[in-house]
């Protein structure tokens, strides 16, 4: 944590706190909200450390010892002619489903004093989609919490129907007293104790905190200790790689074994999602392939199989999102497995291809044979290449509006700033698409051993193809739309989706390279990274989502597709600023950058809501390293 940031954010195995600079909690709301989180609930809302009647005053503010564990120092109230009888040495730490404390008061003194500290506690059991600020307000009909008292501290209890949350509290030594707190809310309560401490001695208090339900534990290989990295790109793919470790979450696979995979970021994503997940093992592939096979297994478990309006389920489709709070339990949001993507399913069938041309193990493409047939199905049918020629998105009332990876409403726009209207059918999908017929032809000739449907799918991406030419292709600026909509007309923001099409492989050599040479002009470089819509344009803002902003992962597919193209010079131009941005900020990127440009700011802006670490902008590096290979 750097002295600007007031808080200091722990994650492992699925479980994160995020704590002030006295290791407090205070129930925060909103963007940024405080407490300590497992399966998409707040077990801990307040945490919040009084001593000797006083808050304590912070010597050292808290900081990570690690990604996990935090310290600081605190002291009661003193004066320089009277200091601080002791000192409280504070050491605070996550785990799956747990929180620990542990504080050790040292006496300053050469007599014995006594420590008199108070902990006020509570639980609300907020669930992660009650704390945005967005607005919206979730009923709980017959929702109730209740406290009670336990021999070594607290119990904290959430009912509401079928649904049950637990936040247990064990402190040793146990409290001298526990009172009730109602200026901190209805069940909070303070936890008291009057510490012994003799001439220059110590005491020691020890707290824990166990969360049900719970994440599992994942079993964890020991870090290798890697000789210091030679240069800010190989510290980022350093930083990046403990990143994806600490993101990693134990999930079901296709068989109901455990697999681990990359969640997609802290806060507000610590969970399974089709795009990242998948984008994120595709990064890895050539120093991880087994993260792609667990998150292909994960999908191919929950690969839809049933028709439903209010989740976008549909036969075939891969998941967008999964979640395990209360709100998705009684499906009060869509998103306990809301498959509202149009991108995903054709990413798995790429990732598939894309493991077994890595590993040259087709065990992987043959045990998903039958998944990865329903996925094409998906696209031809449901997905709208047989109806509508492309892969198309209806926006969602219950959950996106947009269905692409710019899924923030607004983001799929006209150069006036108008918002396309679907079904919509944005630029990459329909590169995915492509790419992802070609890619399962090869599987079907290769592995399964069925040229018959080879050829049928390589003739439907050869259709895609000179399709996509025809309708996408905007002659005045030479440059692909980014969408077309539901009228078919060309949705004409110039937007960095185009660079996804160099990846894809949609787009032939010619176009490729004025693509790839175009979005490195100013209007779309920052300096820093290529942002998500052209600078100059009406809805363009620096620090918009998706209309302004600039994305590591977005730049990361950018600079694969410069290398597949021979677009060297422009690969290390991209390169460079996103290495320069990481090591601005401890050689970790955000998962989003504002898109200021660098000759007016000395250093990357980071977006304010961005997830970090998030998952796709740490296996981020590792991408631009695998583009640079055979780069002289």
């Amino acid at each position: 944590m750097t002295p600007a940031e007031p808080h200091v954010q722990l994650v492992r195995d699925a479980t994160f706190a995020r704590l002030d600079t006295t290791g407090g909690i205070t129930g925060v709301r909103g963007t940024a909200p405080d407490g300590v989180f497992a399966r998409d609930g707040r077990h801990l809302s307040r945490w919040q450390l009084t001593v000797d009647g006083s808050h304590p005053t912070v010597l050292v503010p808290a900081s990570r010892e690690d990604d996990h564990a935090a310290s600081c120092v605190l002291i009661p109230k003193g004066t320089r002619d009277a200091p601080p009888a002791y000192t409280v040495f504070r050491r605070q730490s996550v785990a799956a489903g747990e929180f620990t404390e542990h504080l050790r008061l040292v006496n300053n003194r050469p007599d014995a004093v006594t420590a008199r500290l108070e902990l006020t506690v509570d639980c609300d059991f907020a669930d992660l989609f009650e704390l945005r600020a967005d607005g919206r307000d979730y009923s709980k009909p017959d929702g109730g919490r209740e406290v009670r008292t336990a021999p070594e501290g607290l119990v904290y209890d959430y009912r509401r129907a079928d649904w049950h949350a637990r936040t247990v509290l064990t402190c040793q030594p146990a409290p001298a007293g526990i009172a009730a707190a109602p200026d901190a809310g209805a069940t909070a309560r303070t936890l008291a104790w009057e510490l012994a401490l003799a001439e220059h001695g110590e005491a020691e208090l020890h707290l824990a905190v166990r969360t049900d339900p719970s994440p599992s534990p994942s079993t964890r290989a020991a870090r290798r200790t890697a000789p210091e990295a030679a240069d800010d790109l190989a510290r980022a793919c350093e930083r990046g790689l403990a990143d994806i470790d600490l993101l990693t979450i134990a999930v079901e696979g296709v068989d109901g074994e455990q697999v681990r995979v990359p969640a997609a970021g802290i806060p507000w994503f610590l969970t399974l999602f089709g795009r990242d997940s998948l984008l994120t093992s595709y990064f890895l592939l050539p120093y991880r392939p087994g993260t792609a096979a667990a998150t292909l297994s994960a999908l191919a478990a929950t690969q839809g199989a049933r028709y439903d309006d209010f989740s976008g389920e549909q036969p075939g489709r891969i998941v967008h999102e999964t979640r395990q709070g209360e709100l998705a339990h009684f499906r009060q949001v869509p998103y306990g497995r809301y498959y509202g993507a149009v991108d995903a399913t054709p990413l798995f069938l790429v990732l598939l291809h894309a493991h077994h041309e890595t590993t040259g193990d087709p065990a992987l493409a043959s045990r998903l044979e039958q998944h990865a047939r329903r996925a094409v199905d998906w696209m031809l049918a449901d997905g709208g290449l047989g109806e509508h020629g492309y892969l198309v998105y209806t926006p969602d009332p219950n959950g996106l509006v947009n269905q692409n990876w710019k899924d923030s409403a607004g983001a799929i726009c006209f150069t006036d700033g108008t918002q396309a209207k679907g079904p919509i059918a944005v630029c990459e999908a329909q590169g995915y698409a492509y790419d992802a017929l070609v890619r399962t032809a090869e599987l079907s000739e290769g592995v399964w051993g069925d040229p018959e449907y080879a050829a049928r799918l390589r003739s439907a991406a050869r259709e895609l193809r000179q399709r996509f030419a025809d309708d996408f292709w905007m002659p005045g600026p030479g440059f692909p739309a980014l969408a077309l909509d539901g009228d078919g007309r060309r949705v004409d923001a110039l937007a960095s989706d185009a660079g996804h099409l160099l990846w894809s492989g949609i787009l032939d050599e010619d176009r490729a390279r004025r693509v790839g040479r175009r979005l490195l002009e100013p209007d779309f470089f920052s300096g820093w990274a290529i942002r998500t819509l052209a600078a100059g344009q009406h809805p363009y803002h620096p620090l918009s989502y998706h209309r302004g902003s600039a994305w590591p992962h977005d730049n990361a597919l950018i600079a694969l597709g410069l290398a597949r193209h021979g677009l060297h010079t422009e690969l290390r131009t991209v390169t460079e600023g996103l290495t320069a941005a990481a090591a601005h900020h401890g050689h970790r990127l955000p998962e989003v950058l504002a898109g200021y440009a660098r000759t007016t700011t000395p250093t990357p802006v980071p977006y304010p809501h961005s997830c970090s670490p998030q998952a796709w902008a740490a296996a981020t590096p590792l991408a631009l390293r695998t583009a640079l290979r055979g780069v002289a």
